[in-house]
């Protein structure tokens, strides 16, 4: 028996329509929200959220940044928040990558949005499970100063920098990034007078950074990486950072001591050159390398 054409036709019609009808995905934003908090958020939140955008909220991301919306319900393709996780469009996120997103991550993001974002406001709004509180032993470790680092400095200090390379070619993205330094070494442990890091935060050195502000860090954020470098740079661990040894270092600033410069002690030798030595309270410049105790040793300072 032959079907008959224009019957095979609406049936066709019907099984389409039927299909399209379907939600486009099962991924709820709790999922995405999952996502986003433990690659995003770091940076996407708060006062000093990048553009604006927060990432912290379905309200946040829906809002957009500065630039407008990050996101188009129901066309992933046309979602600059896609277009940035998948490299599309530079600098690709998260910024401190790679690694970046995996693809099935990004995969339930896309279904997410072509469904048409969806959300779902009595799960984001139920009160969250009691968290066993971390345990606080009074130490300070890099954990506690990233996320400081991760929203402030890594849009210049990454690779992945608002520039053509990060500045100096310091990067900020990790621990072995930040002690292994740049040009110069920014991190001796025990050290936040002579560590280039704390300088610049603080204004003590210029340009200050972050680059962009003001605003800067707050002073909370400042004392917190200065405890980190004080008790020794430590890993998450515990485990302080080892002395650089033979590292480099440079300051311009003023003279503090005889052997002092805004208020980092240094060492002078039969070898350190010395141009027209600074008195106390003079503009003057130190370069040196960091013996194996984490002391300064000057190989030259001058008057400036």
């Amino acid at each position: 028996m032959e079907f008959p054409t224009r019957a095979f036709g609406r049936l066709a019609c019907a099984i389409l329509a039927s299909a399209s009808a379907l939600p486009a995905s099962a991924q709820t934003w709790p999922e995405v929200a999952a996502i986003l908090r433990d690659n995003c958020v770091a940076c996407h939140t708060g006062d000093y959220a990048p553009l604006g955008l927060s990432l912290d909220s379905h309200a946040g991301l829906v809002a957009g940044s500065w630039n407008g919306p990050v996101i188009a319900p129901g066309d992933p393709g046309g979602s600059e928040l896609l277009r940035r996780l998948r490299g599309q469009s530079e600098p690709r996120m998260p910024l401190d990558g790679p690694p970046f997103l995996e693809d099935d991550q990004i995969a339930l993001i896309a279904d997410w949005v072509a469904a048409g974002a969806p959300h779902d406001e009595t799960t984001e709004n139920a009160a969250p499970a009691p968290a066993t509180p971390p345990v606080d032993d009074g130490r300070t470790t890099f954990s506690d100063i990233a996320p400081i680092l991760k929203q402030r400095c890594i849009v210049c200090h990454s690779d992945n920098s608002r520039y053509d390379a990060p500045p100096e070619g310091l990067r900020l993205t990790g621990l072995p990034e930040v002690l292994a330094g740049g040009d110069r070494i920014v991190v001796i442990p025990g050290n936040p007078e002579g560590s280039e890091l704390w300088r610049r935060i603080t204004g003590v050195a210029h340009p200050r950074m972050p680059f962009d502000g003001p605003p800067w860090l707050p002073d909370d954020q400042i004392a917190r990486i200065r405890a980190w470098i004080a008790e020794g740079a430590m890993d998450d661990a515990g485990t302080p950072a080892p002395i650089p040894a033979g590292g480099q270092v440079r300051f311009r600033g003023v003279m503090t001591g005889a052997a002092e410069i805004d208020g980092a002690a240094f060492a002078i030798t039969g070898d350190t050159r010395i141009d027209d030595r600074p008195p106390p309270g003079a503009a003057a410049e130190l370069r040196g390398r960091i013996a194996p105790d984490g002391t300064i040793v000057a190989t030259r300072l001058r008057a400036r």
